[in-house]
């Protein structure tokens, strides 16, 4: 425990919460769990599972190992320059890095090497998009399309949030970059998939929080909406009965999307 930091301290209490949430709770299981579980694996400490070897070397703070490192990216030899210099550097040259650690004997964690596989190639993102819109029954919104407006709605969620990121950064409370706040803005367009997409092209940093805070609020709809409901309709109207639909057809169903 010596060596837990204050912000690993805080992801493993977050974990933990998404775990118990997911469990005991059952609120969205199929995205708490995991994300729960991968909070605590990457938190461990000392363990290095979500570390790149190029971070590894970082983390070790050798100084001989350090010197080089920054004589490539022309940067004094302390890891707060070095990780400025990479942060300003081509994709090349950080990939140059990542080999000259894994040289100097560094190996990336097992997570590291499921980010870069899965969601550094885009491929997780694509599978993801594939099982929701299987999943995804158009039935409600064919029989009433006017319900598509409610969808559009949740776009403006994006432009807000954007624009919320950037006051923060305008008021000096938290330092965003553009390309940053837009991946934050991703979060309020409410889709999960899209959310790690463009993260992972825009922030890389910021990915691990982004995927947390974007399908956690979408897990807890059902603990967030009950009283946005009551604060917004009244008893009567929360008593109205809904009119059944009408049947949507199969055939409609698969041309819709076609």
């Amino acid at each position: 425990l010596m060596h837990l930091g204050a912000g690993q301290a805080i992801m493993l209490l977050v974990s933990l919460l998404l775990l118990w949430l997911a469990i005991a709770k059952k609120f969205e299981p199929l995205l708490l769990l995991p994300i729960g579980f991968g909070g605590l694996l990457s938190n461990i400490p000392e363990a290095g599972m979500a570390l790149t070897a190029l971070e590894s070397l970082l983390a070790h703070h050798d100084a001989g190992q350090l010197a080089v490192i920054a004589a490539k990216l022309n940067c004094a030899p302390d890891v707060h320059a070095i990780k400025e210099a990479l942060a300003l550097a081509l994709p090349s040259v950080q990939g140059q890095m990542e080999n000259l650690a894994v040289d100097m004997g560094y190996t990336p964690g097992v997570l590291a090497l499921f980010y870069k596989v899965a969601i550094g190639s885009g491929v997780a993102p694509l599978v993801i998009f594939m099982g929701v819109g299987a999943m995804t029954d158009f039935g409600p919104l064919l029989a009433n399309p006017r319900t598509l407006l409610l969808g559009a709605a949740a776009q403006f969620g994006i432009f807000a949030t954007v624009l919320g990121a950037l006051t923060l950064n305008y008021f000096g409370l938290i330092s965003f970059t553009l390309p940053q706040a837009a991946a934050i803005g991703i979060i309020g367009g409410a889709d999960g998939p899209t959310a790690i997409y463009l993260s992972g092209k825009l922030a890389p940093e910021l990915l691990g929080a982004i995927a947390v805070a974007a399908y956690s609020y979408m897990a807890l709809v059902p603990l967030i909406q009950p009283p946005i409901m009551k604060a917004l309709t009244s008893e009567t109207e929360r008593k109205i009965r809904m009119v059944q639909l009408r049947t949507v057809s199969k055939r409609e169903k698969i041309l819709f999307p076609v």
